[in-house]
């Protein structure tokens, strides 16, 4: 069984594959070093969000690793460079300017921050999602790989987490509460722009589209289960039918951060099949209410801690760790073991192996 078959069997819940199968994303300290440590080049296809690049590049290294998945997205357009301020911030394709913090790109600057009207949305020009050049790098690894391994197409930011980077979170959850007169306007510009986005990568022949908004946090929702049903609900299920109209066999797959564990009968009810990145040690979260309530109609991708357990664990914890989730998870099939986030500089190179090593030893059917 291939890594694209062990992929599809799984999240289809169709049989059991031969083994678990294995996903992870590397930030660029540990791309380079695996890279350096392989013999690999590592190739880099910056997205139009920076965050999202270490999503979709590397993937020569992490195959070679062992991931069972290839990520594609959209990239910077061709021969297009981010603009740098007099600070050295970079200004990037929406008009947000963009400081490196320690770990993650961070607004200092967000370009709809004083947006009052939904007039004003209707003439904030948002870049082109199908400009020149944009799906280079996509259309090259689905090529490559099309045939071995699972092709994920990633739409992240797909909502909610690129308006809170327009707008600023602070302002967005106060103009929520207010119903403010722009809020849905710009919903329905931002889904638009990512639904293009998504529908271009399954032209290009993706297996499963990854849509992704945060709407978690470590205790609980950042917004009230009312509130998302209410603004968020139907918008979904509008994503979900326009990219299954095009494909009726693409997997729909979501990745939301955080304790969410309120909305994910509304998420299947709309038509989602991949939960992601099923952050532990949050409530809500126990893998075994998980599996009990959802698991006849939702797979389950992530669920490893990379927080503490990656970072600090021992190689014993680790495995332990691996195997308790794929031992409740993956009873029946509809697992795919992952880090719950890109795996950070904290993590010892021997740390990422042995998490590896322990999908493959205690994955096998």
């Amino acid at each position: 069984m291939n890594s694209k078959e062990r992929v599809e069997k799984a999240l289809r819940r169709e049989g059991l594959p031969d083994r678990v199968p294995l996903q992870f994303d590397l930030c660029r300290q540990l791309s380079d070093e695996f890279g350096k440590k392989l013999n690999i080049p590592v190739n880099y296809t910056a997205s139009y969000y920076e965050d999202v690049t270490y999503r979709i590049s590397a993937n020569e290294v992490r195959v070679a690793m062992g991931s069972d998945c290839v990520i594609v997205g959209a990239s910077l357009p061709s021969g297009y460079e981010l603009p740098v301020d007099e600070n050295g911030y970079t200004i990037n394709e929406f008009g947000m300017t963009m400081r490196q913090g320690p770990i993650y790109v961070e607004v200092v600057k967000y370009p709809m921050a004083n947006i009052k009207t939904a007039k004003e949305v209707e003439d904030f020009q948002f870049p082109d999602p199908l400009a020149k050049g944009r799906y280079d790098d996509a259309e090259k690894y689905i090529k490559m790989y099309k045939d071995e391994y699972f092709i994920v197409g990633d739409m992240e930011l797909t909502m909610y987490d690129m308006m809170q980077q327009l707008v600023g979170t602070e302002k967005l959850l106060m103009d929520m509460a207010l119903e403010a007169d722009y809020l849905e306007a710009l919903m329905d510009k931002t889904k638009d722009f990512a639904l293009a986005v998504g529908k271009k990568l399954i032209s290009l022949d993706v297996d499963g589209i990854w849509c992704g908004d945060d709407f978690g946090a470590q205790n609980g929702m950042l917004i009230s289960p009312k509130m998302w049903r209410k603004y968020f609900k139907g918008r979904y299920r509008q994503v979900y039918s326009e990219l299954k109209a095009l494909n009726p066999n693409i997997i729909v797959m979501q990745h939301c951060d955080g304790a969410v564990a309120p909305i994910l009968g509304d998420w299947i009810e709309v038509g989602l099949e991949v939960f992601n990145p099923v952050q532990p040690n949050v409530p809500g979260h126990d893998p075994q209410d998980l599996k009990n309530k959802f698991g006849d109609k939702l797979s389950f991708w992530g669920a490893i801690d990379q927080q503490k357990l990656l970072p600090d664990g021992t190689k014993e914890e680790i495995e332990a760790d691996v195997a308790e989730r794929i031992r409740i998870l993956g009873k029946g099939g509809g697992y795919m073991c992952s880090p719950a986030h890109i795996i950070q500089s904290d993590t010892s190179m021997e740390n990422v192996d042995a998490f590896i090593t322990a999908v493959k030893k205690f994955g096998k059917y």
